[in-house]
């Protein structure tokens, strides 16, 4: 069996007094009107950028994150980042996005925890928001960006990007904004959640909140083993497998136990223990209530609802657009990119990222997904000198 490791912190979102790494922080000083007609008081929104900003802002691009992920794209680990940049290879100068040419701006989605309000983050009275943290749709954090773009003076981006959660902000964007949307790409999301989409994340919602731990989303001041880890841990789980591939899991590990270790004495099989490594690497850098947040508006996402209907908002979106999926993806399958290539009127046919990895492949396969960002983005403007954006405190 695996040697002991540390007990887990009641969260393992940023806290206040981290280092701060790269990012910046944007207040948000108006009261966010939520989609449920509530209004939350003092947003922010941490961020990074990668490039100088033209004066105008028209070399600026958005990039959006998936469910775990955060600001930090591109750059290595470090204090304020216990990850390497998530899409590292896609961003930097002379890669696909070219900071020699692009200003690359990727916030932490509202409702995450590093670094962004959410469940984790202080209300007005300084304690975590816990359990009073209101429901979000892809819309209210997309309202939150459009806010982010208006502190930074970006009017329109030269494009959006982003794949699975953040294809779904992506598209939002396209449908609600389309004036500020100059292209698009969204890689292995859907233009709605699915029935089954929706019962995998209720299940890992049910994972987290079943936790004895979890104390009604008031766990913030819990000591380590005191917090919904276990349950947020197998909501990782689940979810880990959805991203990959069958072919690839049983290639990878087949039904081999664990070494040193036999399962008919209460160890593990190797596909096991690959689970447990991710289960317990995400318990310690992301925070259980985000996970539930953000699950619960990506089982949310339709961008038809009160709009007609999808094809109807679809028609919305003129911008030109790839869609893209991965041909391994069970979790959101090249089908319902197939659906939005169809329906989406700057759009061609569908394109597909081949990999063995499934859903990962968007985040994995960065040579192909390069290739689609090149044949996206117009050549750039060469960016003019613009004021240098200060540095908020954390």
């Amino acid at each position: 069996m695996p040697a002991a490791l540390p007990l887990p912190p009641a969260s393992g979102g940023r806290r206040e007094g981290d280092p701060p790494g790269r990012r910046r922080w944007a207040a948000i000083e108006d009261p966010l009107l939520l989609e449920s007609g509530a209004r939350l008081l003092g947003v922010r929104l941490a961020y990074e950028t990668w490039g100088q900003r033209a004066a105008d802002g028209s070399n600026a691009v958005l990039v959006l994150h998936a469910l775990t992920g955060d600001s930090h794209v591109s750059g290595p680990a470090g204090p304020g980042h216990p990850t390497p940049g998530w899409w590292d290879a896609l961003v930097g100068p002379g890669r696909a996005l070219d900071t020699d040419r692009w200003f690359v701006v990727a916030p932490n989605v509202l409702g995450g925890c590093q670094g962004s309000t959410g469940p984790s983050s202080p209300g007005s009275d300084g304690a975590p928001w816990g359990s009073r943290f209101p429901y979000l749709t892809v819309r209210d954090q997309v309202a939150a960006e459009a806010a982010l773009a208006d502190a930074l003076g970006v009017d329109r981006w030269a494009a959006v990007v982003g794949g699975s959660m953040g294809g779904m902000r992506a598209l939002e964007w396209a449908v609600s904004r389309p004036e500020r949307t100059g292209s698009l790409l969204v890689l292995a999301a859907p233009a709605a959640a699915s029935a089954e989409q929706i019962a995998w994340g209720s299940v890992q919602i049910g994972a987290i909140r079943s936790d004895p731990g979890w104390r009604g989303g008031d766990y913030h001041g819990a000591p380590p083993g005191g917090g919904p880890h276990r349950g947020l841990g197998q909501a990782r789980r689940v979810a880990h497998i959805t991203y990959r591939s069958e072919p690839e899991l049983g290639s990878r590990f087949g039904g081999e136990p664990q070494p040193g270790e036999e399962p008919g004495r209460g160890g593990r099989y190797r596909v096991e223990s690959y689970l447990d490594h991710h289960a317990d690497k995400l318990v310690r850098r992301f925070d259980a209530g985000s996970y539930v947040t953000l699950t619960e508006a990506m089982n949310g996402h339709d961008v038809g609802r009160g709009r007609g209907g999808i094809a109807r908002a679809l028609r919305r979106a003129e911008m030109p657009a790839l869609v893209v999926g991965v041909d391994s993806d069970r979790l959101y399958p090249p089908s319902q990119q197939e659906e939005l290539a169809a329906l989406l009127p700057g759009a061609d046919a569908l394109r597909l990222v081949t990999s063995p990895y499934g859903h990962d492949g968007f985040l994995i396969e960065t040579g192909q997904v390069g290739r689609l960002v090149r044949e996206l983005l117009p050549p750039a403007p060469t960016p003019l000198p613009s004021p240098v954006l200060s540095k908020e405190s954390p």
